[in-house]
């Protein structure tokens, strides 16, 4: 579980959109604010779960099994 006081995702199925940022475009000059991290985190993970109140925060909780055969 990761979780910020930060100002929140208005709106999550945007944000998981793949290239979906809302960095500046002089920050993505450098090389930030890819708009990778939420498809990517769930492309990652067996099951991913985004909760999100704007002006409050948010918490994402990944949940990953590992397989009874895995080495």
């Amino acid at each position: 579980t990761i979780s910020d006081k930060g100002p929140g995702i208005a709106d999550i199925a945007k944000a998981m959109e793949e290239g979906f940022s809302t960095a500046t475009p002089q920050v993505r000059e450098m090389g930030f604010g890819a708009g990778m991290g939420l498809s990517n985190m769930k492309k990652n993970s067996d099951l991913m779960n985004i909760t999100s109140v704007p002006g409050e925060g948010t918490m994402v909780e990944l949940i990953n099994y590992i397989s009874a055969d895995a080495n």
